[in-house]
């Protein structure tokens, strides 16, 4: 059986022999559109997790039987051309919740205490020869108290629910999927929780149900004092309506992990905004702890030992 692994690179030189051992393995650090049929053709088994497996290529790829998604997210790959070809589509189910959630919560931590400014502020040697033993540039606040809504009520979500609640916050959820689940954390609709939100955390999947789900409109439903964090995937949250109400004061605060194109370009709105203090961008690694990629190369491997077991 042939394994084909067609971005190497996204899992950071992890030891990937859990893999390698379950058959005949060829690995690419990185794979463009045009090469993706030639390297993958005689491959019963791909692994990806950027590249874009379509219809198209399902076409050319007859030996194709399981794509293996090294991510949680599957909007890369054609579930209803996949299901036509018999194509069997399996992702990483909860490798990273732990990490994506402490990441948020640390985001949240920092934009609120201004961590960055102050950081810079005592390195830059100013409160060395400021005379004073505290500094009030910018005001702090507490998490404690908060109200903290969550956008998405999955594993990730609600780790961030527990998290925030053990740091002292009310938490309220609105779910994108609409689906009825009992949960210990109250419901709201959307535009309920963005008036009654001072942190709101996005943690949902990336469809046409939720593809500029928090826009300009939305935003303004929001509280000048909140804070808006995503960590889910690029898109659901409209940069431009997040740049524009951060310059004009409709904002607090806001961080970002991952982008609608990515590497985001030099001209992201994101990029250019008046106090880059309001403002934590990371590039798309809030999930790339080492324990995370160690589940992640796990969950992968368990998913094509399930297949050759049920073959």
């Amino acid at each position: 059986m042939k394994i084909v692994f067609l971005d190497e690179y996204t899992l950071g030189g992890a030891d990937l022999s859990a893999i390698r051992s379950l058959g005949d393995y060829a690995g690419y650090i990185k794979t463009s559109p045009e090469e993706v049929v030639e390297r993958a053709k005689d491959a019963e088994v791909v692994i990806v997790n950027k590249v874009v497996i379509g219809e198209r290529e399902m076409n050319a790829l007859p030996n194709l039987r399981l794509i293996c998604v090294a991510a949680t997210g599957v909007n890369n790959i054609d579930l209803v051309a996949a299901k036509e070809h018999g194509i069997l589509v399996r992702n990483a189910v909860g490798y990273s919740t732990h990490t994506v959630a402490e990441a948020t919560l640390g985001s949240v931590l920092t934009l609120l205490r201004q961590t960055n400014y102050y950081d810079r502020y005592v390195k830059s040697g100013e409160y060395s020869t400021s005379g004073e033993w505290v500094n009030f540039d910018r005001p702090t606040h507490r998490l404690w108290g908060k109200n903290w809504g969550i956008v998405g009520m999955g594993n990730i979500g609600r780790e961030v629910a527990r998290l925030a609640s053990a740091f002292g916050c009310e938490v309220a959820y609105y779910s994108t999927s609409g689906a009825e689940r009992k949960e210990e954390y109250e419901r709201m609709d959307l535009d309920s929780l963005l008036a009654w939100a001072d942190v709101l955390s996005v943690h949902c999947p990336l469809n046409d149900n939720t593809k500029g789900l928090i826009d300009t409109e939305k935003i303004a439903k929001m509280k000048p004092s909140a804070v808006v964090v995503n960590v889910a995937r690029g898109g659901i949250v409209v940069e431009e309506a997040v740049a524009e109400a951060l310059n004009e004061g409709r904002l607090a605060g806001a961080s970002f992990d991952v982008y609608p194109s990515e590497p985001m370009p030099s001209t992201s709105p994101l990029l250019h905004t008046k106090d880059p203090d309001k403002l934590l961008l990371s590039p798309h690694n809030a999930w790339s702890a080492v324990e995370s990629i160690e589940n992640l190369v796990e969950c992968i491997a368990n998913n094509i030992k399930v297949y050759i077991e049920n073959k």
